[in-house]
């Protein structure tokens, strides 16, 4: 069973959906925010926007984990915002991977942004989540909007990932 990896800009649903879809597949929920180091959070939390060598050593452990994962056969769900194509590469690199893009407009996503509590990533950063995504294509991954409730959105998902299989 491959790793599902919802992906997108922070703010877009990634952890509420992502975990939504992992009760329909009766899958191990797994959020990619875990597996940042601290500095990493460290520098989120202070505004400033992380760049690919801060991403490394991320990217490089949810490969890992991913690994691990698909050696054990296991169901899992990834909530990771793999923004850059090679970043999607990195995470493909850990065996057996499928894309969940969860897309909507900036405007909507800063206004959830706004409203959150208790997580580091301050709404100024979300203009440097924009500039850094490169929107998979069809080939890569299925593309879900964000609009409507958390569970249309993953039923919306899980639609789409059954059409595929």
């Amino acid at each position: 069973m491959p790793v599902h990896v919802v992906m997108g800009v922070s703010g877009c649903g990634k952890s509420t959906v992502g975990m939504l879809i992992a009760g329909k597949l009766r899958a191990r929920y797994a959020e990619g925010d875990s597996f940042h180091p601290p500095e990493n959070v460290a520098k989120m939390r202070g505004g400033q926007p992380l760049d690919d060598d801060d991403r490394a050593p991320w990217l490089s452990a949810m490969a890992q984990a991913i690994r691990d994962w698909n050696a054990k056969g296991e169901t899992v769900v990834l909530a990771c915002s793999a923004l850059k194509r090679r970043y999607r590469d990195v995470l493909r690199g850990g065996g057996d991977v499928r894309f969940i893009h969860l897309a909507g407009d900036k405007a909507a996503i800063a206004a959830r942004l706004a409203a959150r509590t208790g997580h580091y990533m301050p709404t100024t950063l979300l203009d440097s989540q924009f500039a850094t995504l490169e929107p998979p294509g069809d080939d890569e991954a299925i593309t879900v909007s964000i609009e409507g409730a958390p569970a249309e959105i993953a039923q919306r998902a899980i639609d789409a990932l059954s059409s595929r299989a």
